[in-house]
């Protein structure tokens, strides 16, 4: 949250768009705020259409699928930007890694690691095990140091601990911290027990 992911997405297809490269955005239905078919960048105000996929979607058919329909052959469709990765599952992560095997394709996936309980998101997860390469975008904390996790929080702006582990929201709902803040402010006992002992 809070770490222009969407907006290194936009900026990139941009980019694409600029020097004719072949590319798709893919977005998880899951996360409705800007409704369907877009992206938004709330840091900017700068939107841009894309395909919306929902968790039973497969994604190596549907990318094969959307290569026929626009006459692609194998080698010219160079990239794929997926939104909130979080919310692909798995299988959808294993998916993306076949087609980048198969067809040779670039995919960049912008998302979140963790919940709001620090708990890794199942496509995050497997992301993190099969992946080329990670990198982290940063953002900082409100003390200053960088931050590893997003807090829920309540319309009274405190954090809450309990609930799904997925509820869409931005600012309104979340905000970002460091793990000693996090920590600091869920009065996490364990966390501090574990380490006294």
């Amino acid at each position: 949250m809070a770490s222009g992911k969407s907006l290194q997405l936009l900026a990139k297809a941009h980019d694409f768009q600029e020097h004719k490269i072949p590319f798709l955005i893919l977005k998880s239905k899951i996360d409705d705020r800007d409704g369907d078919n877009v992206i938004y960048s709330r840091a900017l105000g700068s939107q841009r259409e894309c395909v919306t996929i929902s968790e039973e979607e497969n994604l190596f058919m549907l990318i094969e699928k959307y290569i026929n329909i626009n006459g692609y052959t194998n080698k010219q469709l160079k990239w794929i930007l997926v939104d909130e990765a979080q919310f692909l599952t798995p299988k959808q992560v294993e998916e993306l890694a076949a087609l980048t095997d198969n067809y040779d394709i670039n995919i960049e996936c912008y998302g979140l690691k963790t919940d709001f309980k620090t708990l890794l998101f199942p496509g995050s997860k497997r992301l993190l095990e099969i992946a080329d390469e990670i990198k982290e975008i940063p953002s900082v904390c409100y003390c200053g140091n960088k931050t590893m996790f997003n807090a829920r929080i309540n319309q009274n702006k405190e954090i809450v601990t309990d609930g799904q582990q997925i509820e869409i929201g931005g600012e309104d709902k979340y905000v970002a911290l460091c793990r000693k803040c996090y920590f600091e402010k869920t009065c996490n006992k364990n966390y501090i027990k574990n380490i006294e002992e």
